[in-house]
């Protein structure tokens, strides 16, 4: 059994994006239209820039199959660009402010072009590729991860109570991929005055991780701690510029006792994931101490404005060293739709990465297995009486 892991190549105007998954369990049925579904959630939302016109992102599954079951090789996705032309464009002299324009062209003694076509943010359809596929070994051992926006710019957005089937319902008839559509045109006016005045967007998206097991991550080592990890996968999103879990920031204004979720048992629900301990709150947004407490993970993350501005911003040119506004590439104005199937497909990778770790097997029925033998000894160890199921 390896570690799943996953690495992506490939340029935003080059032949593609390629993401190669490893360590990814033998025996699981894959279904190709679930990944291109999330590939086109990704190229939606109001706001998005002329690329997503040219592209139908579509995954092609190159190796690691047999008969479109997984066999447990090292799996390579592949999203061919139409719009290939990397050779044909020209360099940029005139860095844009927000981008890795300036800092990449001195990190690598040389052009800007060759930066922005990797930082660019067209990398992510090869996560959201990878995150796809994990969802499908997550719910072979029924756990789902979903994403929303919670904010566009200024304007906070509620989170209606509901089953999960009822807020996907919600979310799915959002063009912003909201859980309050009735917002929809007036949050689709403000980013058109966006747009008319050249500038952009961002926003704050919620992904909800429900009937996660005890035991993800660890305290043992820092490495291992499992918001750290969610965290650090998160910020290495393009755009993303601030990651908190739980009440995240609210929580260093109130009071210890205002915080911290009270632990209840209830024998009812002892046969199910959280083994009868229940929680009043989740304010610890599933995490305590770098590992899951069988309560649903809550992660929200910060997107900033698209760096492009139409309007342009100051800058220099690097051929002159000269004040000159930054040079223009066709961008988004508002991206945070896009982002929130980026934020939950990296989530879910990063959750199944995990469990992989805490309970691991070659074939999924093995990793199955894992999870049942974990709860029988759970439950004889812990709750060790005859009254108990």
């Amino acid at each position: 059994m390896s570690t799943l892991i996953y690495r992506t190549a490939g340029e935003s105007h080059g032949k593609g994006i390629l993401a190669l998954v490893e360590g990814f369990p033998a025996g699981i049925r894959v279904d190709e239209e679930e990944i291109n579904r999330e590939l086109r959630r990704r190229q939606g939302g109001y706001g998005r820039g002329g690329r997503q016109r040219i592209e139908s992102d579509q995954v092609e599954i190159l190796t690691g199959l047999w008969q479109s079951v997984t066999i447990g090789s090292p799996i390579a996705l592949w999203i061919r660009n139409k719009d290939y032309r990397i050779d044909q464009l020209n360099d940029l002299s005139r860095p844009r402010p927000g981008h890795g324009d300036l800092a990449g062209a001195v990190k690598f003694l040389g052009a800007i072009r060759p930066v922005l076509e990797r930082a660019s943010a067209r990398e992510t359809a090869g996560r959201v590729a990878a995150g796809a596929l994990a969802k499908q070994l997550l719910r072979a051992i029924q756990i789902e991860v979903f994403g929303y926006v919670v904010a566009i710019g200024p304007v906070k957005l509620a989170v209606p109570h509901g089953s999960l089937e009822e807020l996907r319902h919600q979310r799915d008839r959002s063009v912003l991929y909201t859980l309050q559509p009735e917002r929809d045109e007036d949050l689709i006016q403000l980013i058109s005055e966006c747009q008319r005045a050249g500038d952009t967007l961002g926003g704050i998206v919620e992904v909800r991780v429900e009937n996660v097991p005890f035991g993800l991550g660890s305290h043992t080592q820092w490495t291992q701690k499992l918001d750290g990890r969610l965290a650090r996968a998160v910020m290495s999103i393009q755009a993303i510029k601030g990651v908190e879990i739980g009440l995240g920031f609210e929580a260093a204004a109130r009071r210890g006792s205002a915080v911290h979720d009270p632990i209840v048992y209830d024998p009812a629900q002892a046969g199910g994931r959280n083994l009868g301990f229940v929680r009043t709150t989740n304010n610890a947004g599933g995490l305590e101490a770098g590992m899951s407490n069988a309560q649903p993970i809550v992660l929200r993350a910060a997107m900033k404005p698209i760096s492009t501005l139409a309007r342009g911003l100051p800058s220099v040119n690097l051929h002159t060293l000269q004040p000159e506004t930054a040079d223009y590439e066709r961008s988004d104005v508002c991206a945070i739709a896009a982002c929130s199937v980026v934020v939950e497909n990296v989530v879910a990778f990063e959750i199944a990465r995990a469990v992989m770790e805490k309970f691991g097997g070659d074939h999924i029925e093995e990793l199955q297995g894992r999870l049942e033998l974990f709860y029988r000894l759970a439950r004889s160890r812990l709750l060790a009486t005859k009254d108990h199921p």
